[in-house]
């Protein structure tokens, strides 16, 4: 019996269990700088391949006393740590018997990474779903059905998802938990059998699946707004105009004169103002007992996560508010971001997952984890914003995005309303070069290289490709790629279907996420073959790059 085991969960369970959300997330202020500290001399005292990583660098752990030591440390990354140690070393003690659940994620050869965690672990990142149920889905007050669309096994999102998602439920939350995984027929099933038992409904799964669901749904005859269905994505950057869609498949279609007429009052609401909303997706006036079912703000939420540490950051009613008006204004995004795509945007909790950013432009975290992780880069482009300049920059612009929210929501006289928290942004662009995200896969170009290395194949291409994922005119995701012919050779249909084909034989065969996360009908990738040296995919003299966000 390992009893200190025991006593760890019951620590944490209890801890998880007494105190509120406002306490947890309270604790986050001024601190959080000394606490990265108290970490970084955990992990070098107790975990053996963090304390030989530094002695590799000459680091003593007694010398790092202040935080501007710690910004010096050594970026830990999987090639230099995580795939030089064994896995016992890696976790606290060197003992992988510390831990009690593993999760699997696959790179791009199909090797496993094995992820090993305790169930104190999930209760922090219970933390980032708390937030989501409380703050934008009422669910303290309404009986709610969690449908768990994420892929079951030993994938990351799946069993995560249900555990934080039952430890609400352990906290006094009316949760109820259902794990159809992402099989549709049976995601369709339990929502017409269950759904009517429950106040509302919430489908956590990666967008992309999650729309499919939704529009096999319509098509199959679910009155999706009988449910009031809330929505959680992860795993994919999408737009405002797909939120907007995805949601309203899931509301009461409208009268056409009702809809003429929010849209005139929407136009009317917007003058003398420095910014225009997508007057589609509003009611107004909105009240207070509608918060949360046909407010745009309060009926979904994405989180930002890894395999490698859960839950990082997960969108706010604020974010996504703010992240809506900087969609309607791009010249605004443009200044913030500095690129003219539009980012995922949310906030987190600096004393669970403390984020820096590189040098590059890319970001790094440091946190506890069941393999705790100092300064870690995982190569996602994005940047940081503190709560305050985030309100002064949007000031600047004319947009006071708290007092949008709070007259939005009829909460005019709140002083603190629901999904307005003082805590930091994270701006994520995604990878930064060598991999796409598909339905929640890491799609990498080792992987298609492979399918057009086959004999005959090999003859017509030149090796380079463009890969990426696009959306057809119903906003529904597909894999898009890109080859570059051989010269003298020309294309073709049938030569695009050979090698649509090759290429899908080596994905799902090398790449166990894309085999079990994405739907079959959407895993034939889209093959599109351009001459040799074609100015916008394969300019000569330029060095290639293999992925397009």
């Amino acid at each position: 019996m390992q009893f200190e085991q025991r006593d760890r969960a019951i620590r944490s369970f209890e801890e998880f269990l007494n105190t509120s959300l406002e306490e947890r997330l309270s604790q986050q202020s001024g601190d959080s700088e000394s606490k990265i500290l108290s970490l970084f001399h955990n992990v070098a005292a107790t975990v053996p391949a963090y304390r030989d990583f530094l002695a590799a660098f000459n680091i003593n752990p007694a010398s790092i006393e202040t935080f501007e030591d710690f910004q010096k440390l050594p970026l830990v990354t999987k090639e230099n740590y995580l795939r030089r140690y064994p896995l016992p070393q890696l976790c606290r003690q060197g003992k992988l018997k510390t831990c009690d659940f593993i999760a699997v994620s696959s790179g791009s050869t199909g090797n496993p990474t094995f992820w090993p965690r305790f169930m104190s672990d999930e209760l922090q990142i219970a933390d980032r779903f708390e937030q989501i149920f409380h703050d934008s889905f009422y669910a303290d007050t309404r009986s709610t059905l969690a449908v768990i669309c994420f892929a079951l096994g030993t994938w990351v999102g799946g069993m995560y998802t249900a555990n934080c998602c039952r430890y609400l439920a352990s906290k006094g939350y009316p949760v109820t938990v259902v794990t159809p995984g992402n099989n549709k027929a049976e995601i369709l099933r339990v929502v017409r059998e269950l759904g009517e038992h429950f106040e509302q409904v919430v489908l956590l799964g990666y967008p992309p699946f999650i729309k499919d669901a939704i529009d096999s749904g319509i098509a199959a005859g679910v009155e999706w707004q009988k449910y009031r269905i809330k929505l959680v994505f992860a795993g994919e950057v999408f737009s405002e105009e797909w939120r907007s869609l995805v949601g309203d498949r899931t509301r009461r279609k409208k009268e056409e004169g009702r809809r003429k007429k929010e849209e005139e009052e929407m136009e009317r609401w917007g003058e003398g103002e420095n910014y225009q909303l997508p007057i589609t997706n509003y009611q107004l006036p909105i009240t207070h007992s509608q918060l949360s079912t046909d407010n745009i703000y309060y009926n979904s939420a994405s989180l930002y996560g890894t395999a490698d540490a859960g839950v990082l950051g997960n969108e706010t009613p604020l974010s996504i508010c703010i992240r809506r008006w900087l969609a309607n204004n791009p010249e605004a995004a443009r200044n913030l971001f500095g690129e003219s795509r539009l980012p995922t945007l949310v906030q987190y909790d600096p004393n669970s997952r403390f984020f820096e950013v590189n040098e590059d432009g890319t970001l790094l975290f440091s946190g506890d984890n069941g393999i705790p992780l100092i300064r870690y880069h995982i190569s996602d482009n994005g940047g940081l914003i503190s709560y305050q300049a985030m309100l002064d920059f949007l000031a600047e612009w004319g947009f006071n995005s708290a007092e949008h929210l709070q007259q939005v929501a009829g909460m005019e006289n709140a002083d603190f309303p629901r999904g307005i928290r003082p805590l930091p942004f994270v701006y994520v662009f995604g990878r930064s070069h060598f991999t796409v995200s598909y339905f929640g896969a890491n799609v990498y170009p080792e992987n298609v290289t492979v399918g057009l290395e086959v004999p005959e194949i090999r003859e017509w291409v030149t090796g380079k490709f463009v890969l990426q994922v696009k959306e057809d005119s119903d906003k529904n995701a597909f894999l898009s790629i890109v080859v570059e012919l051989a010269a003298g050779v020309e294309g073709d249909e049938e030569k695009e279907r050979a090698i649509a084909a090759s290429i899908l034989a080596q994905l799902q065969r090398l790449n166990s996420e894309f085999a079990n996360y994405v739907p079959p009908e959407y895993q034939l990738p889209v093959v599109t073959l351009i001459a040799m040296g074609d100015a916008e995919y394969f300019p000569v003299g330029v060095k290639h790059r293999y992925t397009r966000q």
